[in-house]
């Protein structure tokens, strides 16, 4: 436990040194993340700021772990360095989608064939039990890929994406070390330190931004984490504490990303529009819409992420026959409850703009304005 102390303490005070540095030779480079299009800060800001992250990670790791531990962790490693050179050069010169996917899936690939990291059994689920190898590599594969990209999209506001991987490797670590998978215990609270140090510069207003550099970088490792979370809560005896809904836990983990990305991607292709179209339909933008701070938005998305985790600690003996439709309803009824709490605002905010309330009827009767989902990209309420 001490060695682990010391590599978060490692990383922190690395990511604190470093991102300073790594803001002024930013802004003399010019690599600044420009306002415009969906996104919503109105200056230009360092980005990139996921290199102090790997940075920090990588000192506290190498410093702290011995020789047959890195070994241990050798494809994971690799895995994590090939994305964050497929960030760093997106943040620099911007790839198209297929060049991301391909550097994705080499990535992804190396942990999941080399490094043997994937999802092997449903555990009951619907009746299903060992998965066929073709289909375990098939379906971890694409998780991976998906949940990395999904975790890149809720990065849109200052703190938010810190945020939330802070209190996933805060779970994560502290499951590896009590199951006995001491190694990558060690790696998500090493992860807590460099990202902790970088939310000290992020947090709003932000003076820096992580960029894909650091977004895709803690979405992978979030992943494959989470993955091996799945294949570690097995090897548990039955008489200790262990989930008997692992599969539901692991999406509990990731719940906000998660349901986000599938929230936009429904919306999007229920108007017939391309489900990677980017606009301002994400949940931390509805929030904002409501009159909520970058800050406070962050706060409360992580404490929805906290109340999940802490449901399925609860009821940590209920399968995820239960448990997975348990979140999925909870995680909709949230949603609608969003959207509707949302709507209600931009009414009130509509109903006082002489612009929209100018129109008037033939007798000289206001007209009554129809609110719908037009209007919320139109009215960016309290966007910055």
């Amino acid at each position: 436990m001490l060695l682990v102390l010391f590599s978060v303490l490692t990383a922190f005070f690395i990511g604190i040194i470093l991102t300073p540095l790594l803001i002024f030779l930013i802004k003399k480079g010019n690599l600044l993340d420009k306002p415009g299009g969906r996104k919503i800060h109105k200056y230009s800001v360092p980005s990139m700021g996921g290199i102090a992250i790997f940075i920090g990670l990588l000192g506290g790791i190498l410093i702290w772990l011995n020789y047959l531990q890195l070994v241990e962790i050798r494809f994971f490693l690799l895995g994590l360095s090939i994305m964050f050179i497929l960030g760093l050069r997106d943040d620099l010169v911007e790839l198209t989608a297929y060049q991301k996917l391909i550097g994705q899936l080499i990535a992804v690939i190396t942990v999941v064939v080399l490094g043997d990291v994937r999802v092997s059994n449903f555990y009951g689920l619907m009746g299903v039990y060992e998965l066929p190898l073709w289909f375990s590599y098939s379906l971890t594969i694409f998780a991976i890929i998906g949940l990395t990209n999904a975790f890149n999209l809720i990065d849109g506001l200052d703190g938010l994406a810190g945020t939330l991987s802070i209190i996933t490797f805060l779970g994560l670590g502290g499951w590896f070390l009590y199951s006995g998978h001491t190694t990558y215990g060690f790696i998500a609270f090493t992860f807590v330190g460099a990202v902790l140090s970088f939310l000290v510069y992020n947090w709003h207003p932000a003076k820096i931004f992580m960029g894909d550099t650091g977004s895709l970088t803690l979405g992978f490792a979030l992943s494959v984490l989470c993955i091996k979370f799945i294949e570690s809560n097995v090897a548990i005896p039955a008489d200790s504490f262990k989930f008997h809904a692992p599969l539901a836990t692991a999406a509990a983990l990731l719940i906000v990303p998660f349901y986000d990305t599938l929230r936009v991607f429904v919306k999007r292709a229920r108007k017939g529009i391309s489900p990677m179209t980017a606009d301002k339909s994400h949940v931390h933008h509805f929030l904002m819409r409501m009159g909520f701070r970058h800050d406070q938005v962050a706060i409360i998305l992580g404490a929805v992420k906290i109340g999940f985790i802490v449901l399925m600690v609860v009821f940590n003996e209920l399968p995820d026959i239960v448990m997975l439709p348990t979140l999925m309803v909870l995680v909709v009824a949230g949603g609608v409850v969003l959207d509707r709490l949302t709507l209600r605002r931009v009414k009130q905010i509509v109903r006082c703009s002489p612009r929209v309330l100018a129109q008037r009827s033939y007798h000289g009767m206001r007209a009554k304005v129809k609110i719908d989902e037009k209007v919320l990209r139109q009215e960016d309420v309290n966007l910055n």
